[in-house]
């Protein structure tokens, strides 16, 4: 009988801490730590795993190189740049987690699958980029860039103006069926990290890279449908979703149904840039089929599997 699969979602502070450089050694120690969980997963052999992650804080020391080398080396569009950090990421939760696996005693078949997303190309988050990338600029710098090169740039966080590029909604992870085929075969992938790189498709079939970021849990829950998963687990640095987030009435949800979220979410409950995406990623995955989407701390992630902590999303 085959195993349930289930697609861990790691946060970005799994791998890159507030006000770390993102050094090598910082980001394995990171990874290290955020393995011990996964191997706790892994070592009840009851799952396919696939894990996928952020590179927010990656993409943007990668882009501030671009800019820092701009007068030696071509800089890199955004989509290539996103392939990068898939690449070194990637070898960096693998290498990591099959040094914990194989520490314990366990299989580690571990591979991972640079991935690309396909968007739509009339998708009207082109016709409004919201997602800030990037470093801080200012005034003079962001208006040369504007100029020059057609960035988007808006005032961002009261520390300068920064680039903001499309958010599409991701349709179909182009590499499903390797995926597939490799979870069949005993291994656990690493995929579509950083939400994947974004690509069109063309009248004639083929793929183009487009300047945008995808949303990582969006692009976790698409490929969670994607590979037919039981289970979307979405590990971040709060325990649970809560309701009047940061007030005296403030209130933990162990569990809710995706028509309660869907109510929370029309009320404004959950932060634009922060939880709400969570929530309607596992409200899209239960509403598609998924047995259950969790929302947990990583460090709680085992507990939270057997219901014991973290907030469950069920149809």
């Amino acid at each position: 009988m085959r195993k349930e699969i289930i697609v861990i979602a790691l946060g970005g502070n799994a791998i890159l801490q507030p006000g770390q450089r993102g050094t090598i050694e910082e980001q394995l120690e990171n990874v290290d730590i955020a393995c011990t969980h996964l191997v706790e997963i892994a070592a009840s052999e009851k799952y396919e795993m696939v894990i996928t992650h952020g590179n927010g804080p990656q993409v943007g020391n990668v882009l501030l190189q671009n800019e820092v080398a701009s007068s030696l080396v071509a800089p890199m569009p955004l989509h290539a740049c996103g392939a990068a950090t898939q690449g070194t990421m990637g070898y960096v939760i693998q290498q990591t987690l099959a040094n914990r696996l194989r520490a314990a005693g366990l299989r580690h078949y571990i591979t991972t699958v640079v991935s690309q997303v396909v968007v739509d190309r009339d998708d009207p988050a082109f016709e409004k980029p919201s997602k800030p990338i990037g470093p801080f600029y200012g005034w003079g710098e962001a208006r040369r860039l504007r100029r020059d090169r057609g960035w988007d740039m808006i005032k961002d966080s009261g520390r300068g103006y920064r680039r903001v590029v499309p958010s599409p909604r991701p349709l179909e992870i182009q590499e499903r069926r390797i995926i597939s085929n490799m979870l069949e075969s005993g291994e656990i992938v690493i995929a579509v990290g950083g939400g994947g790189i974004p690509v069109v498709r063309e009248k004639d079939r083929s793929l183009r890279g487009v300047e945008a970021v995808i949303d990582k849990d969006l692009a976790a829950e698409r490929l969670a449908e994607d590979i037919g998963a039981g289970l979307l687990m979405i590990l971040t640095d709060v325990e649970q979703v809560m309701l009047n987030y940061g007030r005296v009435d403030e209130v933990r949800i162990d569990s809710m149904t995706a028509e309660e979220a869907r109510d929370y979410m029309r009320e404004g409950q959950f932060g634009v840039g922060s939880m709400r995406p969570k929530v309607e990623a596992g409200v899209h995955f239960v509403e598609a089929g998924g047995r259950r989407a969790i929302i947990a701390a990583l460090n709680q992630a085992s507990q939270a599997l057997e219901g014991k902590a973290g907030t469950t999303i069920v149809p």
